[in-house]
């Protein structure tokens, strides 16, 4: 049976792994495309579950989330807000989220921060994204 995001962040574990999940590489083009990057840098290309998670962690089995929302500190960090089983809220309490493009000397996870501190906006018209649950080591 497959897990839910909620409990196969709950299970885990520790180590320094990340699961989560890769976006379809036919797809990202596309999304792409609707969503030009706005600084030179572009990620684009997964959404994180858990980090520091164990290297033999389960997989979520979820496959399909929506794009909902974006965020642009203005000074180097873009992200799109998530939404996987009706929700942005990842278990760990920060927000589902793609790290879209960053400007050089940025790094991914301050996309974490700057949606804390920002918050996000909501597209007109939430995106179907195609996932693919994976582990990073």
């Amino acid at each position: 049976m497959a897990l839910s995001a909620k409990e196969a962040a709950a299970r885990a574990g520790k180590g320094d792994g990340v699961i989560g999940w890769a976006l379809d590489d036919e797809q990202r083009s596309e999304l792409l495309q609707q969503f030009p990057p706005k600084f030179a840098r572009v990620v684009a290309d997964h959404v994180t579950l858990a980090a520091k998670a164990s290297r033999q962690a389960e997989l979520p089995g979820e496959t399909l989330g929506e794009i909902v929302g974006r965020v642009d500190d203005g000074e180097g960090v873009e992200a799109l807000v998530v939404s996987l089983g009706g929700t942005t809220d990842r278990p760990d309490g920060s927000t589902y989220h793609i790290t879209w493009s960053l400007e050089n000397g940025r790094q991914a996870k301050e996309s974490n921060d700057v949606i804390a501190r920002l918050g996000w906006t909501p597209i007109d018209l939430p995106m179907p994204v195609k996932l693919f649950p994976r582990r990073w080591p």
